[in-house]
């Protein structure tokens, strides 16, 4: 600190001896000064240190925290111009952050199209013959006119032009890239033009689970791609919209409970064994908080508030929890923005990677586009296969027509399913087996169904499939619903089917049945949603 003050004397000479006016700052680096030693372990774990050590890095007193306005100016009251001066420059600073809209990049489309829409209509057009033949059905055909005129409505025409660019770069250059995940598998736009290759009419897929003009959100378009050629798609999108237009996502891996105990306790230089039984004491559910494990817990509560070290060390863990621990790079997502990205969010480079300093979530609310670039080293294996073959045998493996080979479901029913992603787990390959899967609709259950919460219906699937007339509806109108999951409601889309058929919702309105799954929190008519849990959970 009296270093500090000989440095502002000296800026003052320096200000009246060239005449530039002063500014007064507060290097802060916690909020409040009693935040003072917890910010002292905070650097203990950055750095490695513990509290013990002479040569840890440490600030000289625990006034870097942030003042009051009186504070500063008590602080400068020798010179009150530079106060003045900082709140000159304060109002001069002002960013507005626009939230409800998108920005899209612009996409070049030929200069024969007179709009961006008819361009994305010709590629659907051309896009139904090649899947549905020349004479496709009125279903297939209102279907696309309904959902290019809600692409088209609620803006998102350069969306689907955008991925269907890269996804159409990707093939061209052999580049396998996966057959479509999520909701835009609902999608027959999405179908038609080649971002998917599933036929959302012979699945009964949904659009409105993807793109809602009632629910105004991104769509999301989850990409597989070639693990080992990921970066060339990454490269091309560089190229075509520019450099500063592409960026990486930072993401912040922040202080868990069970971990923030760990680290401070060896920050404070206590034993391992002590500080590892009371993270074990933590209960191990999905957002839990140290706060509300003290609610818990009793036996760690008792603790906490007989024992000081255990008090004091929590009591710090629980100041420091859920703060950053370290910055990486998001592991797929992409932004890619109609300006250079420096105009809408700051960067962040490290290591040579330039990354936004803002999270994915937060440039969604910005109305940025994100898209997630996934690599899949499935997709690699599976064509370095086709090579093998080909090599070898001389034969032109075309993996994805035929999917009712038995052969190929006896590998499942056998328990042969080494490194088939998602099915290589113990209990899944059990599953399979007695399943005894003989379609691709199993298979897709099977995947649905094996996650926590769903699980509980797998004996159910199973015995129904064994004897389909084992299957019980309890009205009439659930069994087109829940005929292809044997009587078990497995999926999304069936929900939505439910509450419009059974509760009298629209499609459209699927944020009512987002919410009886699970997926948002809002209220619900009492009638409809006693009708709703009376009809589905039996």
């Amino acid at each position: 600190m009296r270093k500090q003050i000989l440095v502002n004397q000296k800026l003052v000479e320096l200000s009246k001896k060239l005449n530039i006016p002063l500014v007064a700052t507060n290097d802060s680096h916690y909020l409040k000064k009693e935040d003072g030693y917890n910010h002292e372990v905070l650097l203990c774990i950055q750095t490695g240190k513990r509290m013990t050590d002479e040569d840890r890095m440490k600030f000289e007193t625990n006034d870097f925290y942030i003042k009051s306005p009186e504070e500063m100016k008590e602080f400068f009251k020798n010179i009150p111009e530079a106060i003045e001066n900082t709140v000159k420059i304060a109002r001069k600073c002002n960013v507005e952050f626009e939230f409800g809209h998108t920005i899209l990049p612009n996409y070049d489309v030929p200069k024969e199209f007179e709009t961006h829409f008819d361009y994305l209509k010709k590629l659907c057009d051309d896009g139904i013959i090649k899947r549905y033949g020349e004479n496709p059905s009125k279903e297939i055909l209102e279907r696309a006119d309904y959902e290019l005129s809600v692409i088209k409505k609620m803006g998102y025409v350069d969306y689907f032009l955008i991925v269907w660019d890269y996804i159409n770069y990707a093939k061209s250059q052999g580049i396998p890239v996966g057959p479509g995940r999520g909701s835009g598998a609902g999608s027959i736009v999405a179908y038609t033009i080649g971002i998917t290759d599933i036929d959302p009419i012979k699945y009964n897929l949904i659009f409105e689970r993807f793109l809602n003009p009632d629910r105004i959100s991104m769509p999301d378009f989850d990409v597989d791609f070639c693990y080992e050629r990921r970066q060339e798609v990454i490269d091309y999108v560089s190229r075509k919209y520019g450099a500063d237009h592409v960026s990486q996502i930072i993401t912040f891996g922040t202080m868990s409970a069970r971990m923030v105990i760990r680290d401070v306790g060896r920050a404070l230089d206590l034993a391992y064994s002590e500080t590892d039984k009371l993270a074990k004491m933590i209960p191990n559910e999905l957002h839990i908080t140290i706060n509300k494990a003290l609610e818990q817990n009793r036996e760690l509560r008792d603790i906490y508030e007989n024992d000081d070290r255990v008090k004091k060390l929590l009591d710090i863990a629980m100041a420091l929890e859920g703060l950053p621990r370290q910055a990486s790079t998001h592991a797929c997502g992409i932004v890619i923005t109609k300006e250079p990205v420096d105009t809408y969010v700051p960067l962040y480079v490290r290591d040579g990677t330039i990354s936004t300093q803002y999270i994915m979530t937060t440039l969604e609310e910005l109305g940025l586009l994100k898209m997630d670039f996934l690599g899949l080293r499935t997709l690699t294996v599976i064509q370095d296969t086709i090579n093998l073959v080909k090599q070898t045998k001389g034969i032109n493996v075309e993996f994805d027509k035929d999917m009712n080979d038995p052969k190929v479901y006896k590998l499942w029913q056998d328990g042969d399913s080494i490194g088939i992603f998602q099915f290589e787990s113990q209990g899944m390959t059990n599953f399979m087996k007695e399943l005894k899967a003989d379609c691709l609709e199993d298979i897709i259950a099977g995947v649905s169904l094996y996650r926590p919460g769903p699980m509980d219906q797998i004996p159910r699937y199973i015995a129904n499939k064994q004897d389909p007339e084992h299957a019980v509806y309890t009205h009439p109108a659930l069994k087109p619903i829940l005929k292809v999951t044997y009587g078990c409601m497995v999926y999304q889309e069936q929900v939505m089917q439910i509450v419009r058929d059974l509760a009298g919702y629209s499609l459209r309105k699927s944020r009512f049945g987002k919410a009886c799954n699970g997926k948002e929190k809002i209220g619900c008519d009492g009638k409809r949603k006693r009708i709703f849990h009376t009809w589905t959970n039996r």
